[in-house]
């Protein structure tokens, strides 16, 4: 009796079946490999197996604190918000039906979506908002999107389906805070050790470090997703997990080494997603501390940097140049003359702030996002010309986010995705900021970043943000070379992925339209 034909649910056994079948090592020979029928219409079944690197003890399940990759592909399955950022980047309603300001922008109407149940079954309430912003903004115990909240007062019901969201002060974009992959609506009894949320998966097992398994939530308001399952499998460096795609051991990878784009574009196994980003890999340095608590040290650092040697070496081509200013795609942004590199003004500069001979610094990394040590490196070399030297200190990426490291040290490395500038900044650049890394605090930018969201106006926010980004620009922490592409890759069996400005990896970790081809 001949085998039994394999089809897409015993495939995604992975290697234990091909090997079986003495298929893996021909798979990646000429010919050899097997043919998959992607062509549709989409089927239901199987599971997905995606690789991650990163992740330690620390990661969560909680709706509110995600802080690496491997928490943000949770949350982006488990839950939603009341508005998100589609993938060309504008702004979408998702559990609301509209949301709406008042004359003066104190006051926004938000109107739940009916239809829509959470995984154990039970409808979205106006409750349910109240009790999701009270727990984000629990001065106690704040979520990381409390601090672009800070002008929130309470979150009254209205209406059987109708919230108001009622302000201390002015916020002409609130809508867009809303939709802040951190603030996402939970159940008004939410237990984040068993989560229960209204996204497209819920919570099968969870290992902090190693993986998670999600099972398809059949009560998903938006269609009912094609997969049974996603694994997400936590790897700790790149070798490790390109090594698993190669192998078959997962079906895709959330952001590839830019340098090994080609040579996996090249195995007629393998596809590439690459989506144009916002996302930023910063070098920061804490103002507050020497050297650089003296601007003109932080001026000299950026005019060492060669941004375009930067996209060619550490993403290899797949980036832009960035000017020391953060949010791109903000449509309010403001356009300052490019920064070019300038040896012999930093020199200058650095012996006006009395290192005439330069000066040594550590530079503490670590692999949290592609493209990330290797910008340590090459930044180290391009510093040299001016008397800079840098001592690159490499931790793993549980060092670096363990207790009291990370935020702490005074030369170091981050990485953002996607954001409009205001939300960006309570992020990153006021006190209260959940990420303040280069502990940026200044009365007049706090000032000059209300005034923006206060203006009813677009010309006049875009003015005062204007202002806001000049101090950034001119004084700031930030080092921001440049922006990278969010380069993924995936087995061809694989379908429905799809580019997203975001900067998250795999559309933005998307897996609700994703299924699985059959073996020809």
């Amino acid at each position: 009796m001949p085998p039994a034909p394999i089809n897409r649910r015993s495939m995604l056994g992975g290697v234990t079946v091909l090997a079986a079948l003495g298929l893996l090592s021909a798979c990646s020979g000429p010919g050899a490999q097997l043919e998959f029928d992607t062509s549709g219409p989409p089927q239901k079944g199987g599971t997905l197996r995606v690789g991650i690197t990163g992740g330690s003890s620390a990661d969560t399940l909680d709706a509110h604190t995600a802080t690496n990759q491997g928490d943000y592909a949770r949350t982006q399955n488990l839950y939603e918000c009341l508005a998100t950022r589609d993938r060309e980047y504008k702004l979408r309603m998702r559990l609301a039906d509209s949301i709406e300001p008042n004359d003066t922008a104190t006051v926004w109407t938000v109107k739940l979506r009916s239809g829509v149940k959470f995984s154990n079954g039970r409808p979205l309430e106006p409750e349910d908002v109240i009790a999701s912003f009270k727990r984000i903004t629990d001065p106690d115990n704040p979520g990381t999107g409390a601090a672009g909240l800070a002008t929130l007062d309470k979150v009254v019901k209205t209406g059987p389906t109708t919230v108001e969201f009622r302000l201390k002060a002015p916020n002409s974009i609130f809508d867009d805070t809303l939709s802040q992959v951190d603030n996402n609506i939970v159940p008004r009894d939410y237990d984040p050790d068993e989560p229960v949320g209204t996204g497209p998966f819920m919570l099968d097992s969870f290992e902090p470090g190693q993986q998670t398994t999600l099972v398809r939530n059949p009560h998903y308001w938006d269609g009912e997703p094609y997969l049974d399952q996603v694994q997400l499998l936590n790897f700790n460096d790149d070798d490790a997990v390109i090594n698993a795609l190669l192998s078959s051991q997962v079906d895709c990878v959330a952001a590839i080494p830019m340098a090994l784009v080609k040579v996996i574009e090249a195995d007629p196994r393998m596809k590439i997603l690459d989506s144009v980003t916002g996302r930023w890999l910063p070098l920061t340095m804490r103002v507050d501390q020497k050297p650089f608590d003296d601007k003109r040290v932080r001026q000299a650092f950026r005019l060492v940097v060669d941004r375009q040697q930067m996209i060619d070496q550490v993403l290899s081509g797949y980036g832009t140049i960035g000017n020391d200013i953060f949010a791109p795609m903000d449509p309010e942004g403001p356009k300052f003359p490019q920064r070019t590199r300038d040896v012999e003004k930093a020199k200058q500069l650095l012996a006006d702030a009395g290192y005439p001979d330069g000066l040594s610094v550590e530079l503490v990394t670590a692999p949290i996002n592609p493209g990330v040590v290797e910008s340590a490196q090459v930044y180290a070399q391009q510093a040299k010309d001016a008397g800079i030297t840098v001592t690159i200190k490499r931790v793993d990426s549980t060092t670096f986010y363990g207790e009291g490291n990370y935020l702490s040290y005074p030369f170091s490395q981050s990485f953002w995705n996607t954001k409009n500038f205001l939300p960006q900044a309570d992020q990153c650049t006021v006190k209260a900021s959940p990420f303040n890394e280069t502990h940026w605090n200044d009365a007049d930018y706090n000032e000059l970043l209300a005034k923006s969201k206060a203006a009813l106006d677009p010309a006049q926010r875009k003015k005062h943000m204007e202002a806001a980004q000049r101090m950034l620009y001119d004084d700031g922490g930030y080092i921001i070379w440049g922006f990278a592409n969010n380069v993924d890759a995936y087995q061809s069996y694989v379908v429905g992925l799809e580019t997203s400005a975001s900067g998250y990896p795999l559309g933005r970790y998307a897996f609700a339209k994703v299924w699985i081809g059959d073996v020809k």
